[in-house]
């Protein structure tokens, strides 16, 4: 990713925030006032959803592929990075995914290819990004790093490239004045390898890390002070759609609307995928939705 800042869908997407805050007005649903009596969503078709290697990320498409499949639809997931989730959207060569990270990790995407896809709001809240590291190390701010490069071994553990993360840190390189770390690149899953040996000797350790993840529950971990703002404020997780999925597949456009998930739902799916609980990440997902009828039911109706 270029640039962690980007601009926010205007009308769109601030109507998706509303809809995404109540569960698209599931509330009186709920309490016997709306689709709780509709008829469940119906389709047909091949449909492709694309999502980045992230825990969450695959937590919810998996879950959105068990769904769509109980809709009638035939569902393909591929991962890759980023970008090219979303210039595949753009381009119609997929068309949806439920891992796009607004207003900032994913901003500058959005800047590009804003005009070409169809913001369907938020299906999570209260995300963020930034530097974490557990909190027996005693510094508080990434601006005491410097201080202790010796002690981080001079590096801070980063994911693969293309990732919206990647760019504010090494952003945070330049501002910060950090000239004595380097920053690696690897992968969610080799991040999280190396929190576990250094945690489990009690080893400083950085990580670029994000809300939500797996390793929150795991660990004691904090994040690191940002005074310079570069990894921006609290953000959402967006469901995105190619142009026109509204009319070819209604039933997934209107699926994909209504999806939206608490902190406590997704968590405890994303913990079942890190301990293999089930199975793969399918077998997970289709466990988790028999187990939580009464939330996935707002979705399909």
């Amino acid at each position: 990713m270029r640039s962690v800042l980007g601009l926010m869908v205007v009308t769109v997407a601030a109507f998706g925030l509303v809809l995404g805050c109540d569960h698209l007005g599931l509330e009186d649903e709920i309490n016997g006032n709306g689709t709780a009596d509709a008829e469940p969503l119906e389709g047909e078709g091949e449909l492709e959803l694309r999502y980045v290697h992230w825990d969450c990320a695959i937590a919810k498409t998996y879950t959105a592929q068990v769904l769509l499949e109980e809709i009638g639809y035939d569902v393909e997931v591929t991962a890759g990075d980023a970008e090219q989730m979303w210039s595949d959207v753009a381009e119609q060569e997929a068309d949806a995914f439920v891992a796009g990270w607004l207003r900032y990790t994913h901003g500058s995407f959005y800047d590009d290819f804003a005009d070409d896809v169809d913001d369907l709001g938020a299906v999570f809240e209260g995300t963020r990004i930034g530097l974490m590291v557990p909190t027996y190390v005693t510094i508080d701010s990434i601006e005491e790093l410097n201080d202790h490069t010796d002690e981080f071994d001079g590096k801070i553990i980063g994911i693969e490239s293309g990732a919206g993360i990647m760019s504010a840190t090494e952003q945070a390189l330049d501002e910060y004045g950090l000239e004595d770390f380097t920053l690696d690149e690897g992968s969610d899953q080799a991040m999280q390898t190396a929190l576990a040996e250094a945690y489990d000797d009690q080893e400083w350790i950085v990580v670029t890390g994000w809300t939500p993840h797996p390793m929150e529950a795991q660990y004691d971990l904090k994040y690191l002070e940002d005074p310079e703002g570069l990894y921006g404020p609290k953000e959402n997780i967006h469901a995105v759609a190619r142009e026109n999925l509204d009319h070819d597949m209604p039933a997934a456009h209107q699926f994909l609307t209504n999806m939206y998930w608490e902190i406590s739902e997704l968590a405890e799916l994303m913990s079942w995928n890190a301990h293999k609980k089930h199975g793969d990440a399918y077998e997970n997902a289709t466990e988790w939705v028999e187990q939580n009828r009464d939330v996935v039911d707002a979705w399909v109706h």
